[in-house]
């Protein structure tokens, strides 16, 4: 089999997306974001952690918040080791709870000064087939994915609007907001309301200097991710690793993406960076999908239907 992925790649001129500038490396000028304050949720961790140090790279003041306080700190020092680092606080949040949530912003805007930038990174996600979704289930993923995000992006709204500042605000989706997400009814209904708000506020907060954008990673892997990410991933193609540089034998992940490779977390963070910018004012409302156009992809014949159940490996449905 892999022997017939590599004459596959080498006998035609497939070679992908080319690799993407080293980690470290800026995609805008040095001190862009110097004395401004950046909040993420989920900064602790995985593409959240990712995101903030790109913001870091460019100068800013951190804010990283996460439900669980175990990696906050560990991920505070690292994000405040980086070169042009400004500083760097950790909040513990449930960003369910607006009472907390109010907390986050009044700690931060002592310690730091009110957040000129949000980044709605934190989200719930588990694969499920929606007969047996239960309502604490449905109800877990919904609160953080889509609640969450709105209490949080509520309160950064309020203070700008009270204060006659701008501000900018990138939310984390995903490609199925647009297409549906068979197995992902509850995170599917949840990043379509997230879409939405992104449509919604860039309307009635733009006259006020707020601007709002979406932003949908593609397969980017990194150690954070969760078992049953790593389980579909496995199951889909047994091997699968992350993007390299230079010639390499294919993973099989990769074949799976039109691009030929997956995402470097630095390429998320990047597109953030850019979305909060001075150099993007006039983008707001819309939502930018980083995925190697892998959301839009098609078989000229489509293959045979598996229902989900059968591709989670539950049995029959028996009420």
């Amino acid at each position: 089999m892999t022997d017939d992925i590599d004459a596959r790649i080498t006998d035609d001129i497939r070679r992908g997306l080319p690799a993407p500038p080293p980690l470290g490396a800026a995609a805008l000028p040095p001190g862009t974001y110097a004395g401004q304050v950046v909040l993420v949720t989920g900064g602790g961790t995985g593409l959240g952690r990712a995101i903030a140090a790109e913001f870091a790279r460019l100068g800013a003041d951190l804010v990283i918040a996460s439900r669980r306080s175990e990696r906050l700190q560990a991920a505070r020092e690292e994000l405040a080791a980086l070169p042009g680092a400004g500083r760097v606080a950790a909040a513990v949040c449930d960003i369910r709870d607006p009472e907390r949530v109010a907390d986050v912003f009044d700690a931060a805007q002592a310690a730091l000064g009110l957040p000129d930038v949000l980044v709605n990174n934190a989200a719930a996600n588990f694969p499920c087939p929606a007969e047996d979704l239960s309502p604490n289930a449905w109800r877990a993923v919904v609160d953080i994915t889509l609640t969450g995000t709105w209490f949080m992006t509520r309160e950064f709204g309020r203070r700008h609007l009270a204060a006659g500042t701008p501000g900018s605000i990138v939310n984390i989706g995903a490609s199925y907001a647009w297409t549906g997400g068979p197995g992902f009814a509850h995170s599917a209904a949840a990043k379509a309301g997230v879409k939405n708000l992104v449509e919604t506020l860039a309307v009635e907060w733009g006259p006020y200097g707020i601007q709002i954008n979406g932003l949908v990673p593609g397969l980017f892997p990194h150690a954070d991710m969760t078992e049953d990410i790593r389980d579909g991933l496995e199951r889909a193609a047994p091997g699968a690793g992350s993007a390299g540089s230079g010639p390499r034998r294919p993973d099989p992940q990769d074949l799976r993406q039109p691009a030929l490779r997956v995402g470097a977390p630095r390429e998320l963070g990047w597109a953030a960076t850019f979305l909060a910018s001075p150099y993007a004012r006039f983008v707001t409302g819309h939502t930018l999908v980083v995925d190697g156009a892998n959301w839009q992809r098609r078989s000229v014949v489509n293959p045979e239907v598996v229902p989900v159940r059968e591709q989670l490996g539950r049995g029959l449905f028996d009420g």
